[in-house]
């Protein structure tokens, strides 16, 4: 049988695809990096996959704001792509500069409802492992997860706001898929790490559990919670159904 297809799209200045890439292998998919520019040029690779990961790092160096011009990229080249790779189902990630990038396109929360990622309430950047608690039963990304999971994050425009109505809206729908445990590094509402989108199939989070799919990644030899490998495991698993 074979390995279901997983694309991840880059920016210049993206630093994680190669670790997507890792983590999707040993998460049971096969993938493929490619540029926005190549997908500009040839979109089909977006409609041969099966999952979508749109990797995080520093796209455009976030010369105009934290994923912006990836986000323009995403929406001139590849709207229309995107838009029909959801309604088909099917598995969307955005990691850090890619939540950004998501929340930025519209793909995320939804149409009717907006959220911003600002700077840290600390004022600068933040890099350091966390511990995020699953939250989502909506979301395909976290669906059955209990465990806490332990994963770095490396951000300046991490902290998730948005007015009340829009929060309320996250809580009643189920769509606020990851919340930091014990610790909230950037000053998120409500310690919010990740949010879904009214399908569940689009997640977005600012940590990187990218770099945490093995044991030894974890710095400290009492590891704490589980892998960030579940994530993929589960994105992977309802990739394989659609």
């Amino acid at each position: 049988m074979s390995l279901p297809s997983a694309l991840i799209i880059k920016a210049p200045g993206t630093n994680r695809d190669g670790d997507v890439a890792f983590a999707l292998e040993l998460a049971g998919a096969a993938p493929r990096v490619v540029l926005t520019g190549e997908l500009a040029t040839d979109p089909n690779p977006i409609d041969d996959a099966q999952l979508l990961v749109i990797a995080g790092g520093f796209s455009h160096a976030d010369a105009l704001g934290a994923g912006r011009l990836f986000a323009l990229e995403l929406q001139l080249a590849l709207s229309d792509r995107l838009a029909a790779f959801i309604e088909r189902g099917r598995p969307v990630i955005g990691i850090c500069n890619g939540f950004q990038a998501l929340v930025r396109t519209g793909l995320l929360p939804g149409n009717d409802h907006r959220v911003a990622l600002a700077h840290n309430e600390s004022g600068h950047f933040q890099c350091r492992w966390v511990q995020l608690q699953p939250a989502s039963t909506r979301c395909v990304w976290t669906a059955g997860l209990t465990e806490l999971i332990d994963c770095p994050i490396a951000h300046g425009e991490g902290r998730l706001v948005c007015d009340d109505a829009t929060f309320d809206h996250l809580v009643a729908n189920d769509q606020i898929a990851l919340t930091y445990w014990g610790d909230n590094p950037n000053g998120s509402r409500a310690a919010i790490a990740g949010i879904c989108d009214s399908t569940g199939v689009v997640l977005g989070l600012m940590p990187h559990p990218e770099n945490h799919v093995v044991p030894s990644q974890f710095p400290r030899h009492d590891r704490r919670g589980g892998l960030g490998l579940a994530l993929f495991q589960q994105g992977v698993a309802h990739a394989k159904e659609t």
